[in-house]
């Protein structure tokens, strides 16, 4: 059993979090001589996006000559365990990069900063409203998008197109898509895609496609055990057949698309969200396309679009006003869109994304296009969720390896994670 997937580690550091921040630990900030201040910025992502990050980052530094901005990235599952722990020890960074699923745990955790105490510096008035209030927890605004994305099925177009087999299509079913796979892994010698039974927002768009949603409104399992065997039942059986990735390539995923099986020459496709999917062009030179997730079988869709991802800054900072102008930066500045363009997803500023939509070239072109094609298709995004479901991703996970490696049936595995999962939400 794999061990760098843990549900403990992520539950323990919050709880800790929770314990120092009660005790009213110090925060994130410092100044440097000449009165400078330092700011500390982290995120996730590929290489890219981190590139382009920094050179945003100088430009803000450059209109602000009295920041100095303290960068930082790595992979999602690096970047989301190395965040509980500052969390956990009262250092969380002054501005951080947070997911859906991190923004409950860590506003309920006092974590983050009210940022309508910054109304002055941090402008939202162009950001759609929707959106906007997707960061808001109890009323309370602890985060703002930064962009707006969907899921999808990135693949190597040379190697599709060589093996023959029909390029994905519009309102294709999740039958269809197995069924290509199959005809992949048997026309290149090669698994056709990831593995998606040990992704959890693979098995949300499975489920939405069938009318149904990971949680109810309250906060509660929206799905039964039944549904979680049905979804590992169709999964396994492709990885049996050589049409998805086996259980070696799969338990070495971590976030990056370095190690996918599509990233190491593995396999044809994978799944992912279409902003991060730039990072494959470093791997495919001969190039990617973006499809559609798969649909129910009565064509009903399962994704939907989502924020990207959000922007907070640290409850604790002693730089809360710098801080803030960082996010807004970020946010507003059309120099700074420019420079990042759609690698967290397209603009939530309405205005900035008017203006750079005719700049976008190469991968950022391709997103605004994906987005496009499958715009006014798709159904509205659910709530955020719960602050349990941030350490019952890894859960997911962990418990699908037991399915992978043949250790538990598929029914096993799901009563298994059904019992855990009902277990975190309600501590």
């Amino acid at each position: 059993m794999p061990g760098h997937r843990t549900k403990g580690f992520c539950a323990s550091a919050v709880a800790l979090a929770l314990c120092a921040l009660a005790a009213g630990c110090g925060g994130s900030g410092e100044t440097v001589g000449g009165g400078k201040v330092v700011l500390r910025y982290t995120w996730w992502g590929n290489p890219d996006r981190a590139e382009r990050t920094e050179q945003a980052v100088a430009l803000f530094e450059k209109q602000h000559p009295n920041v100095q901005v303290r960068t930082s990235f790595s992979g999602y599952d690096a970047y989301r365990q190395k965040l509980a722990v500052q969390a956990s020890g009262g250092d969380a960074p002054d501005v951080m990069q947070l997911d859906y699923r991190q923004i409950d745990q860590y506003a309920s955790g006092g974590v983050l900063l009210d940022l309508a105490k910054q109304k002055a510096a941090l402008r939202t008035s162009e950001i759609d409203q929707g959106l906007l209030a997707t960061g808001r927890v109890d009323g309370v605004q602890y985060a703002v998008p930064q962009g707006r994305g969907t899921e999808t099925v990135v693949y190597d177009v040379k190697a599709w197109k060589q093996s023959g087999v029909p390029l994905p299509r519009a309102a294709w079913t999740w039958s269809e898509w197995a069924d290509a796979m199959r005809e992949l892994a048997e026309k290149t010698g090669r698994p056709g895609a990831t593995d998606p039974g040990q992704s959890e927002d693979a098995f949300e768009v499975w489920l939405r496609g069938r009318g149904k949603a990971l949680y109810t409104a309250d906060g509660e399992l929206g799905f039964t055990a039944d549904d979680v065997t049905e979804w590992w039942t169709f999964t396994d059986r492709l990885r049996r057949e050589g049409a998805v990735s086996p259980a070696e390539q799969t338990t070495q995923l971590d976030g990056s698309v370095e190690n996918t099986p599509l990233g190491r020459g593995k396999a044809t496709a994978d799944f992912n969200w279409d902003a991060p999917s730039s990072g494959y062009l470093a791997l495919i030179p001969t190039g990617i396309a973006l499809a559609p997730m798969p649909s129910g079988s009565d064509g009903t869709p399962g994704q939907y679009f989502k924020p990207s991802m959000f922007l907070g800054v640290g409850a604790h900072t002693a730089h809360a006003k710098e801080a803030a102008q960082l996010v807004d930066f970020l946010l507003n500045d059309e120099d700074a869109a420019k420079i990042l363009g759609a690698t967290r997803g397209i603009p939530v500023n309405e205005t900035i994304r008017v203006r750079t939509a005719p700049l976008l070239k190469d991968f950022d072109k391709t997103v605004a296009h994906y987005q496009a094609s499958v715009g006014g298709k798709l159904k509205d995004p659910p709530q955020a969720p719960p602050s349990g479901d941030n350490a019952l991703q890894s859960t997911f996970q962990r418990d699908y390896d037991q399915v992978s490696y043949e250790r538990m049936s598929p029914r096993e595995a799901a009563e298994n994670y059904v019992t855990e999962a009902k277990a975190e939400l309600r501590s």
